[in-house]
């Protein structure tokens, strides 16, 4: 292996550690809200309690609509039956909806996976990253994701895709060209290294101002 080689893997490999550091802060940042709320539980139990004890009926249901809204806004969106998926991709939501990004997902993984979490990780979080970079770009009615995931056979199968703006992207080589910085590169060199190792398949595809990813890993 030439020096030329071993700096790009040493720099992909720093980008690797520092994308998993990023979802993992995303990760704990929306337990913490939900342990915030938990904290919170027995106060608004006694507060309802004194609204009870006053027979203030219209106080509580009040009362209980605004703890419904606060609630709907930590408990997870998605539930695909693989506790890490289901971190990443709310965590990742979430992030999308703070930039005025609507995400329509539907993801469904009834099996334990062969592929490891970290490899899931590092897959879903750069897709949804690239998705949600390009989506900001666009008037925030036309900012959508769509994501899906499920089992083919014994194969798991993830597809993004979201809108750009306007012209069908470039090739260059197997990858389309980026119009980001160096860290983007490498998050695709990334991808594109865990699902060969893992004999998975991917295809990139612009069209009609969409763009889509799709990939197939092998789960036997």
């Amino acid at each position: 292996m030439g020096f030329f080689s071993k700096k790009i893997d040493k720099k992909i490999a720093s980008y690797q550690q520092e994308l998993i550091e990023t979802h993992y802060r995303e990760v704990d940042n929306m337990y913490h809200q939900i342990r915030g709320w938990r904290h919170d539980y027995r106060n608004h139990i006694q507060t309802m309690k004194a609204y009870a004890a006053k027979e203030d009926w219209e106080a509580i249901r009040r009362y209980l609509d605004l703890l419904d809204e606060d609630l709907m806004k930590v408990d997870p969106v998605i539930k695909t039956g693989n506790p890490m998926t289901d971190a990443i991709l709310n965590s990742k939501i979430s992030l999308a909806k703070s930039k005025g990004i609507r995400v329509i997902a539907d993801a469904h993984i009834p099996v334990k996976l062969k592929s490891s979490e970290i490899d899931l990780c590092c897959i879903i979080g750069n897709l949804f990253d690239n998705a949600i970079e390009a989506s900001v770009k666009l008037p925030e009615k036309e900012r959508i994701i769509r994501v899906y995931m499920d089992m083919k056979n014994t194969q798991l199968y993830i597809s993004f895709t979201n809108f750009t703006a306007g012209k069908k992207l470039k090739k260059e080589g197997k990858r389309f060209q980026s119009t980001k910085g160096e860290g983007h590169g490498f998050g695709l060199v990334r991808i594109d290294t865990i699902i060969e190792r893992l004999d998975g398949y991917i295809s990139r595809n612009s069209e009609d101002g969409a763009f889509t990813t799709e990939i197939l890993l092998p789960q036997i």
